[in-house]
Formats: C-alpha cells, structure tokens, sequence
C-alpha cells in the first residue's frame, strides 16, 4: 500500500534521513521507533509531502506521490496527524474538524463522518463550541486524530500520539488506533513509547541516526536484546 525506497532527505546541511526504506501493507499497524532525532518524524513529513526529499521514491497504492503537494496526497487518502497535535487553538473544536475536510466535496457524507467522530470521541461534541486551545493535552491529541478522520484517510500516519499525555489517557489513545485500524485504516506510527506502539502493531522498524537498521515483527522486536537494551529498558 506504501512503498519507501531509499529515501534521503537533508536540512540544510544535515543529512536528516539516508537511504531509508520501508513498507506498509494494506490493513497493518507498523511502528517506526528510534531515539529522538533518528528520523522518524522528518520521515512522515517526508511521506506526507512536507518535506522534499533529496532523493528516492514514495508510492501509495501505486502511484508515485514522491514530488506531490501535501494537499494532492491527503485527497490521495494519506492523512497525517502531526507530532505536537497542531491544532488551531484560536477556532473552535467544530471549526478544526470541519478545516479537516477541507479538500472533500462530498458534503452530505462530511455530516456522516463528523457525527463518527462525535461518537468516537464523545467530549468533542461537549464541547464543539469552545476554542480548541482550552482543551486538555488528551483532549487536543482527540482532536487530531479526529480532524485527520475527517479526511476519509485510507492511511492515517500518527506521529508521538501519546506524547505528554497521562497514562490511563495513553491506553485510551492506543485502543482507539486499534479501533480505527480495525476499521480498515492502515497505521505508520511513530512513537516514544516503543513497547506500547510494538504491542498494537504487526511489524516495526528500528530507525537510528536517519538509517534503519532493523525491521522485524513487532512480536520479535519485542524480545530483541539490543530493541529492549536501547528502547524498551532492561
């Protein structure tokens, strides 16, 4: 379904990403995991058009979405909810889930998918009025993921989904990718907490210093000894 191949991205002078590949098939959870700065995150930007890549290719359902505008690859049907949620903190909760829609026309089915959110997360529509900086951390972290479902997403990349949040909101966050992924959207996610990420997913990768030196089942990457030395603690 996604299909990486020897990409390189720098910034500036800093060679971010060197020669990485890597594959989602349709319906999975693959987990990116590496220490900060290993790259993770330059390469969902990568993927999601944000970025420019010095060199190497990007397919989605196979089309060559490498030198593709972020907007041509969300309607596309690759959605990414970005690390820090960036939510638009000055308009309401409403207004940030509708701007998610915002490269649809299918109106009528817009107002179905909205009512699927509210109903997956239920303290949204409490509050679709308020501005959406005056949500909590777990609340804004709802309110991406949300705002990426409103793009009919047929992949969604997730990246730190579970960053700065309390744990009982962790597991919360982490059961509704699980719901989402079994509703038939696949899942490239990037994630600090490893162990929780590598428990939801089919398969994984090991990203270090912009290269990825490891890709493996999610169940074995649990039980290696460098993954757990490094990522998973003793």
């Amino acid at each position: 379904m996604l299909k990486v191949a020897d990409l390189s991205v720098y910034h500036g002078h800093v060679h971010a990403l060197k020669g990485i590949s890597l594959r989602v098939d349709e319906g999975e959870i693959v987990s990116l995991i590496g220490a900060n700065g290993a790259g993770k995150s330059t390469t969902l930007s990568a993927i999601s058009g944000v970025v420019r890549p010095a060199r190497g290719r990007i397919e989605f359902r196979g089309r060559d979405i490498t030198n593709s505008r972020p907007q041509e690859i969300v309607r596309s049907g690759l959605v990414q909810a970005p690390e820090g949620r960036a939510i638009l903190a000055t308009l309401t909760v409403r207004e940030n889930l509708d701007m998610g829609a915002f490269t649809r026309r299918d109106h009528p089915q817009v107002r179905t998918d909205l009512d699927s959110v509210f109903a997956r997360f239920p303290v949204l529509l409490h509050k679709a009025g308020l501005r959406a900086g005056s949500l909590s951390g777990g609340e804004q972290q709802m309110l991406a993921i949300g705002r990426a479902l409103m793009a009919r997403p047929k992949m969604l990349l997730l990246d730190e989904p579970s960053m700065g949040l309390a744990p009982l909101l962790v597991k919360e966050i982490f059961d509704v990718i699980q719901e989402i992924n079994g509703q038939g959207t696949s899942i490239l996610l990037v994630e600090q907490n490893a162990r929780a990420a590598l428990a939801i997913s089919s398969r994984g990768y090991v990203l270090e210093n912009g290269k990825a030196v490891l890709e493996a089942a999610a169940g074995a990457l649990l039980h290696d000894p460098m993954v757990i030395r490094a990522y998973l603690g003793a």
